[in-house]
């Protein structure tokens, strides 16, 4: 791999981003990762992903010398659909997805990582999106995913002023679901995926999916997909395990 290292351990894949000094998102890079998450899903053995960063960053941004090589608006607005297409794949992707930011996580970093389920970060982290800086707008999903996290109006606060907001900042505005010190960063997050593997791989599939219905505000089909949902995962064998252990006072030992 070029731009990206993967280790796996206990059931759980670390995707490093590793392209010094920042980590900035090339459509190389951009590219690797889709191929990445093809391998990662068809690998049984994995349950949880975790996704940080190499060095001082967890991603400064996308790259912007290589937009400098890009010519024309159709070259360029078929660069958004790319990244936009490859991070919608993380945020409908079957296994949960952890990110955890250090650093920073600007631009098409904070786009990255708004992709993925959940976002823990380290409490001096910046995050934010400054392309209106540059003369520019967010080309991947940004200015779509992030008002679902902070609302409209501080969407737009941060747009507009092209100032960041720490990670402290990101939990109290919903952003992120936890902030540490940077120290311990690395270690909750794997806490967390750790916790994880614990479930019904299975269970965790149909979780991820039902949770989209409710953020499209689908809140009637969600109903119905959850009690299909329901009478699949109790009549599978992890399902009844799951019960049994219960009723035996034991830890399940699910098969997926």
């Amino acid at each position: 791999m070029g731009f990206l290292q993967i280790q796996k351990e206990n059931s759980i894949a670390t995707i490093l981003l590793n392209r010094p000094p920042a980590n900035a998102l090339s459509s190389g890079l951009i590219r690797e990762l889709s191929d990445v998450l093809t391998t990662l899903e068809n690998d049984s053995a994995i349950k949880v992903i975790v996704l940080k960063g190499e060095g001082r960053f967890f991603s400064a941004g996308a790259d912007i010398k290589e937009f400098t090589t890009i010519t024309t608006e159709a070259d360029f607005a078929k660069l958004g659909a790319f990244g936009q297409e490859v991070f919608d794949r993380i945020e409908k992707f079957p296994k949960l997805i952890i990110a955890a930011i250090h650093g920073a996580a600007l631009g098409g970093g904070l786009e990255l990582a708004m992709a993925c389920h959940i976002r823990l970060v380290s409490e001096e982290a910046k995050l934010g999106l400054p392309e209106l800086q540059l003369g520019l707008i967010p080309g991947f999903a940004g200015t779509q995913r992030l008002p679902r996290y902070v609302g409209n109006a501080k969407a737009l606060e941060m747009l507009v002023t092209s100032e960041p907001i720490s990670g402290v900042e990101a939990v109290k505005w919903g952003l992120a679901t936890a902030a540490y010190p940077e120290s311990e960063l690395f270690t909750k997050a794997y806490e967390l995926a750790h916790k994880a593997t614990q479930k019904s791989a299975q269970s965790i599939r149909y979780t991820l999916d039902l949770l989209h219905y409710a953020a499209r505000g689908q809140i009637g089909e969600g109903q119905k997909k959850e009690s299909e949902y329901f009478g699949k995962v109790f009549m599978s064998e992890d399902g009844q395990e799951g019960v049994t252990a219960f009723i035996e006072k034991r830890k399940p030992h699910f098969k997926q």
